[in-house]
């Protein structure tokens, strides 16, 4: 027997009983763990963040407004001078335990630049609510209903409104445009006109599974409340989803499976794949006009680059 079939046959051995398709329970929560297929995770997180500082330092300041009444329900606003602009809703990821409006303002300049204001999200950790996601998908969806509510406050078209996420903020961006506008905030159904979910998880059966459940309370109503994918009878604008070629398998299949079920739904969808790219620099693409999601968003939102 040669020395890699005995490799092979220990690696066999070795796994555990399966607990999502052909993964054992540490092959799920590795697909789960961004920083095992992600080496560079910190060095990307350290861009993003001087990215950001820059940025701040560069634009007018932010509008730093509540959309509810907790402290930590407030978004910023990064306004163009473009009147009646369009208007892009951000929700950022962290795993639903980290991450800040602040931490996001790297983008705001391909927006800003094109015509369009840029809104990014604070809402609580899932720590922080008891490990309650549906208190976080609410609040998204109450600070997306603000501003379509506010939108000519700043100089926004509130028929013009679009939004877009990453990583866990790609499945807040999934529930909020699956969201019955209608019957929950008694607005019009159609509120959002495009949505862009990079590098997101849209049915929560193997999140659940996997090691997240420690910080997250699952339970039967979360995972079918929450799972977009679940809900597309209530998706009415055009969406692009996008993932990194380096990413987990299960983020590459949640991607991937996402896209076949809005096209299956007969939706409008495009699907994209960022070649080379891990999750870390998927984000990253955002805060370039001709990075894979930010040329996405502004194509999305029929815009083009123009001097501010």
């Amino acid at each position: 027997m040669s020395v890699d079939s005995a490799a092979s046959q220990t690696i066999q051995k070795t796994k555990g009983p399966l607990v999502w398709l052909d993964m054992d329970q540490k092959e799920l929560d590795d697909a789960y763990n961004q920083s095992v297929y992600a080496p560079n995770q910190e060095q990307v997180a350290k861009r993003r963040r001087l990215a950001s500082e820059a940025a701040i330092k560069r634009l007018k300041p932010a509008l730093r407004l509540s959309y509810g009444p907790s402290e930590i329900e407030k978004l910023d606003i990064y306004r163009t001078s473009r009147p009646s602009a369009p208007i892009m809703v951000f929700t950022h990821g962290g795993a639903w335990r980290n991450g800040s409006a602040k931490d996001f303002a790297f983008p705001a300049e391909v927006f800003i630049n094109a015509g369009a204001h840029y809104v990014v999200l604070d809402f609580a950790a899932v720590h922080e609510v008891g490990g309650n996601l549906m208190v976080m998908a609410d609040q998204v969806r109450r600070a997306v209903a603000w501003v379509y509510k506010n939108a000519e406050t700043f100089g926004g078209d509130r028929n013009r409104l679009y939004v877009g996420g990453h990583s866990s903020g790609a499945h807040l961006t999934g529930v909020i445009l699956v969201t019955d506008w209608r019957r929950d905030f008694d607005l019009p159904a159609d509120i959002i006109k495009g949505g862009l979910c990079v590098s997101g998880m849209y049915d929560l059966k193997p999140v659940r599974l996997s090691a997240r459940s420690k910080y997250v309370k699952f339970d039967d109503l979360t995972e079918e409340a929450l799972s977009s994918q679940r809900h597309l009878e209530y998706l009415n604008c055009p969406i692009t989803v996008g993932y990194g070629s380096q990413e987990t398998p299960e983020f590459q299949r949640q991607g991937r499976e996402f896209a076949a079920a809005v096209k299956a739904a007969g939706k409008p969808v495009q699907l994209i794949v960022g070649e080379g790219f891990n999750h870390f620099e998927m984000q990253e693409t955002f805060g370039n006009p001709y990075g894979l999601a930010g040329r996405a968003a502004l194509e999305l939102m029929n815009l083009q680059m123009r001097s501010s």
